[in-house]
């Protein structure tokens, strides 16, 4: 068991200490995609693993056993619906995707998977799930049949992200969906950081140090990165090795 996620992630926020985490797909990181990422995460481990997409729960739990049999990292898992959820993981994003209008993802998914989860053990860490348009339709799109939050409405992006915290929701997660063509902007992130006390999660297009620094700059606590290093695994030594090392401008 690892020690309190939750804790270690607001730790760090508070230290202004950057965070990390290379996401991982059941369904493409296997076979010779998942080997040199095993190898590169050995060298130089990120702050997290998260183990996410649209896996079945038999790959899923496939592939956190193999991480965990080879690393020491906390593996934390944020399925896309409740047939997803493996108690193997070390944490749970228990996600509610309140930027869209469908009780089946604010609620119903939450109700079938509830007593599994609790009856786990696993930590579990209530997360607002804010998706913001990309630049290109995603799967969490078209799975949860809701419409992204438009780039350039901070607004509507900055209350959405309040309403969950107001809510009780731990943890704020702007994505722009997987291989986005536009990142969520900086913007975007400093308006929500300064309107919201809980950590805050950024993901989506991520592939450069240079839009990684953008990222923090502008007010991520946790930085999620995963299709830059699907295809190219050094790349993983190169973001943690910047992100341990980033020294911010100014404290959020």
């Amino acid at each position: 068991m690892k020690d309190n996620i939750y804790r270690t992630i607001t730790e760090n926020r508070s230290a202004g200490k950057k965070m990390l985490a290379v996401l991982l797909d059941p369904d493409k990181c296997n076979g010779t995609v998942l080997n040199p990422i095993i190898s590169s995460l050995e060298k130089n481990p990120p702050t997290f693993v998260f183990v996410g997409g649209s896996h079945t729960i038999e790959s899923s739990n496939l592939l956190i056993e193999n991480l965990k049999s080879k690393l020491d990292i906390p593996i934390i898992q944020f399925p896309g619906n409740a047939t997803q959820f493996s108690e193997n993981a070390d944490a749970l994003l228990f996600l509610s995707l309140i930027s869209g209008r469908n009780a089946e993802f604010l609620i119903g998914q939450h109700v079938y998977s509830a007593m599994a989860v609790r009856n786990s053990g696993i930590e579990v860490i209530p997360t607002a799930y804010i998706l913001i348009d990309g630049g290109k339709n995603t799967s969490v799109q078209y799975m949860s049949n809701t419409s992204p939050i438009p780039h350039d409405k901070n607004d509507i992006a900055v209350s959405t992200a309040v309403a969950g915290e107001l809510l009780g929701l731990k943890l704020v997660y702007l994505e722009a969906g997987s291989g986005a063509r536009n990142p969520v902007s900086a913007s975007m992130i400093k308006a929500v950081r300064k309107n919201i006390n809980v950590p805050l999660i950024v993901g989506g297009g991520i592939s450069s140090l240079e839009s990684l620094k953008s990222t923090f700059d502008a007010g991520a606590d946790l930085v999620v990165v995963g299709n830059a290093f699907e295809t190219d695994s050094e790349k993983i030594n190169r973001f943690v090795a910047f992100t341990e090392n980033y020294k911010p401008a100014v404290m959020f």
